[in-house]
């Protein structure tokens, strides 16, 4: 999406600055293989553009202040910070995984600037076309292709209650179409749900469970609701029916293939 705004002074410049937004996370590990190298990868191969960042939790981003002095900012200060340094035209790439909730704010807070920039462009989040779902579980699928006949890989997507979770049983389905039928697909806080993902390995041959985190960080839903000790961790649910259980702690913004998508969708509104 493209909002543009004729400048009332023709003879200035035009000068493009890139914002990557991402929803954030205080665990600096997962961070630095995740939103840093998306970041870094998105400023090597524009080296010739102003690339800012902001994230989209206020919560991590208080948490951050309070424990570590960090200052990250927010897209409305982000946004700030970029008309002060002379940005007549933003493009917004996200790092969310649906155009959910997180992106509708983050759209929400960069247009409210509409009319202090010639132009604001907006790229996709990660899964926004069927070809996006494809091509992410192509890459999930060669990654995890030593899995044996009785083994599978459990996706762990977060799920609201917005209309873009449709997506997760579309990824789901997917993987049966395109004959992936030992890759599953569920969500943290809505459906797909765990005891889905159970019913649907019910007479199956699998006896062996890879969890992994359908999340762009490897944060708190992954070390807790995922592969966490308390009894509604996934990984206790999925033991206690009876399923060996290894858990993946590496967040999505860790495959470079993945990383290569975020550039993709940037390049189409560059």
């Amino acid at each position: 999406m493209i909002t543009k705004n004729t400048p009332s002074d023709t003879a200035i410049s035009p000068k493009k600055g890139i914002l990557v937004v991402s929803f954030g996370t205080s665990h600096p590990d997962t961070r630095a293989v995740t939103i840093n190298a998306i970041e870094e990868s998105i400023r090597n191969a524009h080296p010739d553009l102003a690339v800012y960042s902001a994230w989209t939790s206020q919560m991590i981003i208080r948490k951050l202040s309070r424990t570590t002095g960090e200052h990250i900012p927010t897209v409305t200060e982000a946004l700030e910070n970029m008309r002060r340094d002379g940005i007549t035209d933003v493009c917004i790439q996200p790092t969310h995984i649906l155009n959910g909730i997180e992106n509708d704010r983050m759209t929400a807070d960069a247009l409210a600037f509409r009319d202090q920039f010639s132009s604001i462009s907006f790229g996709a989040p990660l899964l926004s076309s069927t070809e996006d779902l494809k091509e992410v579980i192509s890459i999930l699928a060669g990654e995890y292709s030593f899995l044996k006949e009785d083994e599978a890989l459990i996706l762990m997507g977060h799920g609201s209650d917005h209309f873009s979770n449709t997506v997760y049983a579309a990824l789901d389905y997917m993987c049966k179409d395109l004959r992936l039928s030992h890759i599953h697909v569920g969500t943290v806080e809505a459906y797909p749900a765990p005891r889905d993902v159970l019913r649907h390995l019910e007479g199956s041959p699998i006896r062996s469970l890879h969890l992994l985190p359908l999340m762009i960080v490897a944060g708190d839903h992954a070390k807790n609701d995922m592969a966490g000790d308390d009894p509604d961790s996934w990984k206790e649910q999925f033991r206690s029916a009876g399923y060996q259980v290894t858990c993946h702690l590496k967040g999505l913004g860790e495959f470079p293939q993945i990383r290569k998508i975020f550039l993709r969708h940037l390049e189409a509104i560059l």
